[in-house]
């Protein structure tokens, strides 16, 4: 078995594809993974491929042409999860696809496309969990920083919906798990920074700073909240513990 391996980037992952494509080894005797690799194997040839933007632009073309534009916007917000097996089961749900068309998500009866479903449905979850999380912490006058922990690279899937809310405002979301950070400047469109140690350790101190927001934020929730009423396991449910951390409320 040949594993072709990549970084955790839309660019690096369809570079990935397009290589273990081209090899002509055969789709049965393929694997691709990300890096880093949990468990490596003695019988197993590894093949660390470098993100070139010319191949991984003629995966997109192909896949949006020749299946579907929603196919690939389908594939690459599931290219955001942090499943081990995400970028080996986009390779043969695309292989699906290429076969049969535009139709190929709805072909559930693959045991790739059912995979594919339940990934895209858990990362829609997380998705949507943290576009209600995120708490922001005011650090100078109108600039906001909110750290989050998720399992997935889904800046991406959350930076539209807070551009949408906060237009006229200088923020930005740092994503301590993966080292990124979407930067959005007052009325300009945000942009996507991989974040170096430095600039990273320097970020963690935005939190230990107090500002009149957070406070006036943890004074509604304590004043609201009905002690007879109070439901931990419910809580835990609607707002499980490892997404708590950066929650001002609970801090």
């Amino acid at each position: 078995m040949t594993v072709y391996t990549c970084l955790p980037n839309i660019d690096a992952m369809l570079t990935c594809i397009y290589d273990a494509w081209a090899s002509g080894k055969g789709h049965q005797n393929i694997r691709l993974a990300l890096e880093p690799v949990g468990q490596y194997s003695f019988t197993d040839e590894y093949i660390f491929v470098e993100e070139n933007h010319a191949k991984a632009e003629k995966v997109m073309n192909a896949v949006n042409f020749k299946i579907s534009p929603h196919v690939y916007s389908e594939l690459a917000f599931a290219a955001m999860a942090y499943e081990e097996d995400v970028l080996d089961n986009i390779f043969h749900v695309m292989i699906l696809g290429f076969a049969y068309g535009a139709n190929v998500l709805e072909m559930v009866h693959y045991k790739d496309v059912m995979r594919n479903r339940e990934i895209r449905t858990r990362l829609g979850k997380e998705v949507c969990s943290f576009k209600e999380f995120v708490r922001f912490h005011e650090i100078k006058k109108s600039v906001y920083v909110a750290h989050i922990e998720p399992k997935s690279r889904l800046l991406p899937a959350i930076a539209d919906h807070f551009e949408d809310r906060m237009p006229s405002e200088h923020w930005m979301i740092v994503d301590d798990t993966h080292k990124e950070a979407v930067v959005h400047p007052k009325d300009e469109h945000y942009y996507f920074w991989y974040l170096n140690d430095d600039e990273f350790e320097q970020l963690l101190l935005t939190e230990n700073q107090k500002d009149e927001y957070t406070d006036m934020w943890k004074t509604f929730f304590d004043s609201i909240a009905i002690k007879e009423r109070k439901n931990i396991a419910c809580q835990n449910n609607l707002f499980p513990k490892w997404k708590r951390k950066h929650a001002v409320e609970f801090m």
